[in-house]
């Protein structure tokens, strides 16, 4: 039978789904089903996700942005939201969570209008007016006095902080905010703005449990020194990209022996080789070696006898961390350092911390170190997931380098930002005002996910928000620990203006474009037959 209208014009075996039933509703649920994923995890009494990926990893966790990057998301539409998630992510560190749930949230709302019969493109227009006053309202409610702040007051800092780690490890945010603090306190440069959150390091060892957790000053590299010198003091540092060995020549050759002494004379020329290369290096007044590669067991050797300490760090960048916490310039093979190459480093010290060995150089008077957040746990999933809390504490420091502005956390804003968007929906004409005023419903997603994860009535809850923020406490949000609205300037609950203002913005693009689509076609997959498909004849078990 000859292929007749579209499937003429394509390739055989490619999809093709046109018209509001099929491509645009499909779309919007393929999102809902995403956004209902991270939905649960919102918050501090989020829930969390196991997600094994692809190579068997295990991730516990209610980070939004590591569920939708460990979900291999093949839904074009849902990848939409993924992407609005990870940029996100990647801007601000923060609130990929608010992005995804938020633009689901917006989409659901959308097939409620299109359902009604509006087109939508008269959904996008409305989306697009509800946003730019939402971001007016946005900055309206910005706590006065809070757009300068000095980003080395601890207390400052913590007051930023505590929401973004309370919505990773609820219940622990003090502990680890102020961790968190301390840490990037350390190493803030004296232009803020220029914080680089790669100077703050993690070391996770388990053991032991949250309290046991310290700030360094410096590096914890997770090896024992090579060799017996575990301990040395205000040494200065060589650093060997290459490995400190005897490098085989570049040339090859053929030695004739022909007597017994000529023998032992060539092995010993090797020594001879090594030692003064070993010499040069303690000559150059370096205490401490590191090398990149393998040590060599006749180098090390002569360290001993010179009394140096020896470090070997595989990974090439830690290597260059480590360079950068030392200031020492990286050599490319063993020979006499320049004084200039040479680091400096206040104490390098092999620690025993529960049973593991683990080396910490301290550099307490350079300039631009690097700080290390010890974690302790009990468990490796519980570990990684305080270390994502760490991240998304650093990443709240940075943002607030750049923009310190905040705005009431805990559900308040948005209740503001739902009540005041309807009040502008009535202003409208036309039909956008429908899709504004859905909108403005959308933010009531916030309170009543937080509300229902927390296990308590949600309706209740937001119906109070409102009838506080209609008596005009623009800053009364929810308690999450009474189960009770609550002022959160007297709770001390601050969200971060950049945060919430890249969240909302993302989201509303992301379900924008969603919307836009009103056709998908897909070509057939490339390839052969993929991995996964079992010959013909199997069984699925």
């Amino acid at each position: 039978m000859q292929p007749y209208g579209i499937q003429s014009m394509l390739k055989e075996g490619h999809k093709h789904l046109s018209g509001l039933d099929e491509a645009v509703v499909k779309n919007i649920d393929a999102c809902k089903q995403l956004s209902a994923i991270t939905r649960t995890s919102l918050g501090p009494n989020g829930m969390n996700k196991m997600v094994i990926n692809h190579l068997d990893k295990l991730f516990v966790t209610n980070d939004a942005a590591t569920i939708v990057n460990e979900l291999e998301v093949q839904h074009p539409a849902a990848k939409l939201l993924v992407l609005a998630g990870r940029a996100q992510q990647e801007e601000i560190g923060d609130g990929a969570n608010l992005t995804i749930s938020f633009a689901g949230e917006l989409l659901q709302n959308a097939e409620e209008l299109i359902r009604m019969g509006l087109h939508p493109s008269e959904i996008i227009s409305g989306y697009n007016k509800a946003i730019k006053k939402t971001i007016e309202i946005l900055d309206e409610q910005v706590e006065p006095g809070s757009e300068n702040m000095d980003v080395r007051n601890k207390e400052e800092v913590v007051s930023r902080m505590k929401a973004a780690v309370a919505s990773k490890q609820f219940g622990q945010e003090d502990i680890l905010s102020s961790l968190v603090a301390d840490a990037c306190i350390q190493v803030c440069p004296k232009n803020p703005a220029n914080f680089n959150v790669d100077n703050v390091r993690v070391a996770k060892i388990v053991g032991g449990g949250l309290h046991n957790c310290t700030v360094v000053r410096g590096m914890v590299l997770k090896t024992d020194a090579v060799g017996s010198i575990k301990r040395m003091e205000k040494a200065k540092v060589a650093v060997f990209a290459g490995g400190v060995d005897t490098s085989a020549t570049e040339t090859k050759g053929t030695v004739l022996i022909h007597t017994a002494d000529q023998l032992e004379n060539y092995a010993k020329t090797e020594e001879a080789r090594v030692e003064e290369l070993i010499k040069a290096v303690a000559d150059s007044g370096a205490k401490v070696i590191v090398s990149g590669a393998a040590v060599g067991e006749m180098a090390l050797h002569f360290c001993e006898r010179y009394k140096l300490m020896v470090l070997k760090i595989s990974s090439k960048f830690e290597l260059r961390r480590f360079c950068r916490t030392t200031g020492a310039v990286a050599m490319l093979k063993l020979c006499q350092p320049n004084p200039d190459d040479l680091g400096y480093v206040d104490s390098v010290s092999v620690e025993e911390i529960a049973g593991v060995r683990v080396t910490v150089v301290k550099n307490e008077e350079g300039g631009n170190s690097v700080s290390t957040v010890l974690l302790r746990g009990s468990t490796d999933s519980i570990l990684d997931d305080l270390e994502r809390a760490v991240d998304d504490g650093v990443n709240t420091y940075k943002a607030m380098c750049k923009d310190s502005r905040i705005v009431p956390g805990a559900a308040a804003t948005e209740i503001e930002l739902a009540k005041r968007v309807k009040e502008f929906s009535f202003t409208e004409t036309g039909l956008d005002q429908y899709a504004i005023a859905k909108f403005a419903e959308s933010f009531e997603m916030v309170p009543k996910t937080l509300a229902e994860n927390a296990g308590l009535n949600a309706m209740e809850i937001i119906s109070s928000l409102y009838a506080e923020h209609a008596s005009g406490n623009t800053k009364v949000g929810l308690d999450l620990e009474e189960g009770r609205c609550k002022d959160v300037s007297t709770l001390n609950i601050w969200d971060l203006h950049i945060t919430k203002f890249f969240a909302l913005k993302y989201a509303a693009d992301a379900a924008c474009t969603v919307l836009r689509v009103d056709q998908i076609i897909m070509a057939k997959p490339a390839g052969g037959p993929s991995k996964r498909d079992q010959p013909a004849g199997m069984d699925e078990d």
